[in-house]
């Protein structure tokens, strides 16, 4: 399979996976251009099936283009199409860790991102004043200025969909701050969080914190107060084009990290519960869930996606070999993250 280069993609800088996505091409010297969501792509091009950013549109041997979307999922599709800088790690043990990470950052660490940029008056009025603008740097200001209430009364009625409510604010942010710390701790004794080379989980990290430590307010001014090294991380790891990797420069599976263990425990204390309770609530056709995270109470519509990352995240284990599965177990038992496959 072959797959044209430069590769197509349209996406936004405010948007964490586009981010994410334009990360990886960098630091794996894949040519692409970068089309501006909504202004500057191409007419003819197909659309998604759902309309996510980053769309990439892909033409494979030749063929007409496909869209498509799912960050995790391209990753590893590129993976198998361009040799060289992976991303992926090599050892299954190691692998398994870093996919576990790079999903708790889409999709827990995300929560965190929507809801700093939604909840707080400061974070609105600058997503709302920025935000269209990228779109429509020459449009008349006030389009702009519609344009921004627009964007922002939508958004904020959807702050459902990640879970950001009154009842969630309080284990979001603590969370947040929880993150910061253990990220830190990672952070003084490798410089990602596979090693002395990047995974897939630090770009999903990264995309994420590019929104929570260099353009929202609040988690930015959080982020400089408590963890300056993960807002220097950030713009290190925006352009890695320069770094030369070697296959001896993964973290290995006997000498992983505390500060990686105490990281996963967050990922137990938070995330797992989160995808449990919705799985649950997914089955038996619920509309809520309700459940308690870190103590506290914990109310949200069903997100049918986690119940497929569940899903997918036990597959993903099941395919191990039993060796290779229990070494897993072994750095995840104490963390909470092993309460995901105790069924």
């Amino acid at each position: 399979m072959t797959l044209e280069t430069p590769l197509l993609l349209s996406g936004a800088p405010g948007s964490p996976y586009t981010r994410k996505m334009l990360a990886v091409l960098r630091y794996r010297h894949i040519p692409y251009r970068f089309l501006l969501s909504g202004h500057n792509v191409p007419k003819g091009l197909p659309a998604p099936k759902v309309a996510l950013l980053p769309t990439f549109y892909l033409k494979e041997n030749g063929g007409e283009y496909q869209a498509a979307v799912d960050s995790t999922p391209l990753i590893r599709r590129f993976e198998e199409t361009f040799k060289g800088r992976a991303v992926v790690p090599s050892d299954p043990v190691i692998e398994f860790i870093d996919y576990l990470l790079e999903d708790y950052a889409d999709e827990w660490l995300t929560k965190a991102m929507f809801h700093y940029r939604w909840h707080y008056k400061p974070d609105i009025e600058r997503a709302a004043a920025i935000l269209p603008r990228w779109r429509g740097i020459s449009s008349p200001e006030e389009d702009m200025l519609k344009m921004g209430k627009i964007f922002a009364e939508r958004q904020i009625s959807r702050l459902y969909v990640v879970g950001s409510n009154d009842t969630t604010a309080p284990v979001i942010e603590a969370s947040y701050l929880r993150y910061l710390e253990a990220m830190k701790k990672v952070l003084e004794v490798q410089p990602f969080l596979m090693g002395n080379r990047p995974g897939g989980s630090d770009f999903g990290a990264y995309g994420q914190l590019t929104q929570l430590t260099h353009f929202d307010p609040t988690p930015m001014e959080e982020t400089f107060r408590h963890a300056p090294r993960v807002f220097a991380w950030v713009d290190l790891v925006e352009d890695l084009s320069g770094l030369e990797p070697t296959e001896d420069d993964w973290m290995k599976r006997g000498t992983i990290p505390e500060s990686i263990r105490n990281l996963l425990a967050e990922v137990g204390r938070v995330y797992v519960p989160a995808l449990l309770a919705n799985a649950n609530a997914l089955m038996v056709g619920a509309e809520k869930v309700e459940t308690e995270i870190d103590g506290k109470p914990w109310v949200q519509q069903p997100f049918p996606y986690q119940g497929k990352c569940l899903q997918w995240l036990t597959e993903k284990r099941a395919a191990l070999t039993a060796a290779d599965r229990k070494a897993v177990d072994d750095v995840l038992d104490g963390t909470g993250c092993e309460k995901l496959f105790a069924a």
